[in-house]
């Protein structure tokens, strides 16, 4: 039985999810092409396909994807989840449509939606590492900052996303869940000066134990989207409680994300015991327990 990780990159996150797959299970990461020729129906596949550095889409490999599923692999993070989750704007379709938290947001091509009062964020609809996020005090410096981002080949091409603003407080929670199962957190901390909490702006990880209302919020989110392996950005709202910000569909952890558990053992545990379910393999499943 193979277990393959498609993704393009060998990340620390891929090999070393690999790396944890229980023994008997041969494991490896493969790009989308070699995942055709080399994986097959009685495989396992983990999509990993991450945004486009360009911010207008995902990486090469939908195709792939699709053929793998058509031919009766089991695949987790299926494409229409993978999609799901990169595209933010179906990401607020599926969790309002759901019934979880999650701050309202608008498309926006041209003008500033009139509906939506500032303060507001605006960003990219494929995005991630905090790129072209932009805090909008008032809707004259919304306008300033749509004609700005009309000279981006994303915007032209899928226009950007108006967010409601969650009052920032320096820091964030970011949950991954595996499986149906919460497997790894940190908090997240803005660097100074910053309201973004992304590392790749400096901010910083601290290990945390994240509390049970934000965990059943982090699954519920996972869920909804039908995510087997996602990472769920949340923040605290003023009243006391949780919305989800975002889904991750190719999240990178590390050690520092560890519970009660390795995480990246506790997260290959409970990929194979979702596939397990996927797959109704009660030879997978007695290699999953």
């Amino acid at each position: 039985m193979r277990f393959a990780l498609i993704a393009h990159r060998e990340t620390e996150a891929n090999l070393r999810l690999v790396e944890a797959m229980p023994s008997g299970i041969e494991a490896s990461v493969l790009r989308p092409t070699e995942a055709l020729t080399r994986v097959g129906s009685d495989d396992i596949a983990l999509a990993r396909l991450d945004v486009l550095p360009t911010l207008d889409g995902i990486e090469r490999g939908t195709w792939e994807l699709a053929r793998l599923e058509a031919e009766g692999v089991t695949v987790l993070n299926r494409l229409r989840s993978l999609l799901g989750m990169h595209d933010k704007l179906l990401t607020a379709r599926i969790l309002i449509g759901a019934g979880v938290p999650h701050p309202r947001t608008l498309h926006v091509s041209h003008a500033v939606p009139q509906v939506l009062e500032a303060p507001f964020v605006l960003k990219p609809r494929f995005g991630s590492w905090g790129a072209n996020v932009h805090l909008c005090r008032t809707k004259g410096a919304a306008r300033e900052r749509l004609d700005e981002l009309a000279t981006h080949s994303w915007f032209r091409k899928h226009g950007a996303l108006a967010q409601e603003l969650v009052p920032p407080v320096g820091h964030d929670l970011r949950i991954v869940v595996a499986g149906g199962c919460v497997v790894g957190a940190v908090q997240r901390v803005a660097a100074p000066g910053e309201w973004r909490t992304n590392v790749a702006l400096g901010g910083t990880r601290r290990q945390i134990d994240p509390p049970a209302a934000a965990r059943e919020l982090a699954l519920a989110a996972a869920a909804a989207a039908g995510a087997d392996l996602v990472g769920v950005d949340l923040l605290p709202t003023p009243d006391g409680g949780w919305t989800v910000i975002e889904l991750n569909g190719a999240v990178e952890f590390n050690d520092e994300y560890t519970l009660d558990r390795d995480v990246f053992a506790a997260a290959a545990d409970a990929l194979v015991a979702a596939a397990a379910v996927s797959g109704e393999d009660p030879a997978l499943a007695a290699t999953a327990s």
